[in-house]
């Protein structure tokens, strides 16, 4: 029996998303896990599976269409099947129209009516959207920002689609003919001092809208509380080099990777930071799913490891790189960015000594890495140089208060000092 794929809600805020590109054509046969499309949300690009086997009947959108979640998108069943749409809706928008295509229930009709009825539906959506300038989501992006036309950009990407090295070809173009009309005029190509400056007005990413909208309503009605700790971190760095002496390069452990593993044991011992508020209850989670922030161009997407006290370092390790790496590609899949209860922002790598981050909901705390560093430190009475690293826990005061956290903290360290516990 053919089925039909709906645009996946990837997120429970998500409301829309825009198909970048169809992995799949008309007629291919597909198994059920198969990348059927790459879907743009305000979070990130994420390659949807398909959840039937058999073949692409119909593809029922096209790409660079903006599609409502649980919107039909595709039709897939077997090769001789008679299908319909009669009774589907179809609702797709884009940056320069709407179109709603919606089915009427119809008495049956033949087989050679019903496929007509479907291919004259298709037609008519991507009739009305062949105006639509084709262009991938980097290009429109880096174009707006450049005002340029991108009606005016030949695309060389798949199907004629404009991609980034297009917009960076007529940039080029541009900056080449008035470097020319200067020099026919006479004027010189280059200005040391301006007589003025003028201010540009950037056009938020969608994921930049979503980040915006997130933290103003977390800040805004959540109430933090801060905790910050320092900690020892000589055995561990002592330990993480001895371990990646034996590992290849590709598979080694980041300090990172010790600081979930050590977390998410410190939630096993505090299940009421491994929460969220709801209301007149505190919900505890059973899994221990640890979000990873992760720098991407124009914000952060968090991706997760799920179950991650259950998991050697290892595999941590290795899971949490490839999520970067997809993240940092604008191709993460659904299950990598949904479903953390905590999370970690990690700026060590910038030199941060020590900073706050804000709870990301419907999580109850979220913690804060800076650098780890040597400095002069006191021990039997004597000074001397170590590797400290400061950590501060923002934490719900609905869900939880500073003496729990403290502890958290302090447990926290009992892994991070003694790292020995994380390998056994």
């Amino acid at each position: 029996m053919a089925e039909t794929i709906n645009m996946p809600k990837l997120g429970f805020d998500m409301a829309e998303g825009t198909l970048v590109r169809w992995l799949k054509k008309e007629g291919e046969t597909v198994a059920k896990g198969d990348v059927l499309a790459e879907i743009e949300t305000d979070k990130a690009t994420v390659e949807v599976e398909s959840s039937a086997a058999g073949v692409v009947r119909k593809l029922l959108v096209d790409e660079g269409a903006v599609v409502p979640v649980n919107t039909p998108i595709a039709i897939i069943g077997a090769a001789d099947e008679k299908i319909s749409v009669g009774s589907e809706q179809l609702s797709v928008s884009s940056d320069s129209e709407q179109l709603s295509v919606v089915g009427e229930k119809t008495a049956p009709a033949p087989a050679g009516d019903v496929q007509s009825s479907i291919v004259n539906r298709q037609s008519s959506i991507v009739n009305r959207q062949s105006s639509i300038v084709k262009a991938s989501p980097l290009a429109k992006r880096v174009a707006r920002e450049r005002g340029l036309d991108l009606s005016r950009v030949q695309g060389t990407g798949p199907g004629g689609r404009i991609v980034r090295r297009d917009i960076e070809r007529v940039i080029s173009e541009q900056l080449s003919v008035s470097s020319e009309q200067l020099a026919v005029s006479g004027q010189p190509s280059v200005v040391a001092h301006p007589p003025s400056v003028e201010g540009e007005a950037m056009p938020l990413t969608k994921l930049r809208q979503a980040i915006a909208r997130r933290m103003a309503e977390a800040k805004a009605s959540v109430p933090h509380f801060y905790v910050t700790h320092e900690f020892k971190m000589d055995a561990l760095l002592a330990l993480r080099a001895q371990v990646n002496g034996y590992l290849a390069d590709e598979e080694k452990i980041s300090v990172n990777d010790f600081i979930v593993k050590a977390a998410a044991l410190a939630l096993r011992e505090f299940p009421n930071l491994n929460a969220s508020f709801a209301g007149d209850k505190v919900m505890r989670h059973g899994a221990v799913n640890v979000g990873v922030a992760v720098a991407v161009e124009g914000g952060l997407l968090t991706v997760v490891c799920k179950g991650a006290d259950a998991k050697p370092l290892r595999q941590i390790a290795a899971e949490v790189k490839r999520m970067a790496a997809a993240a940092r590609q604008g191709k993460v899949r659904p299950e990598d960015i949904e479903g953390s209860t905590f999370s970690i922002s990690n700026l060590g790598m910038f030199d941060v000594e020590n900073f706050a981050a804000i709870i990301n909901p419907p999580e109850a705390a979220i913690l804060a890495v800076g650098s780890a560093r040597q400095a002069p430190v006191v021990e039997d009475g004597q000074i001397k140089v170590g590797w400290r690293m400061k950590a501060t826990l923002s934490v719900d005061h609905r869900v939880s208060d500073g003496a729990e956290a403290a502890q958290f903290m302090q447990a926290l360290a009992k892994y991070l000092e003694e790292p020995l516990r994380l390998m056994v």
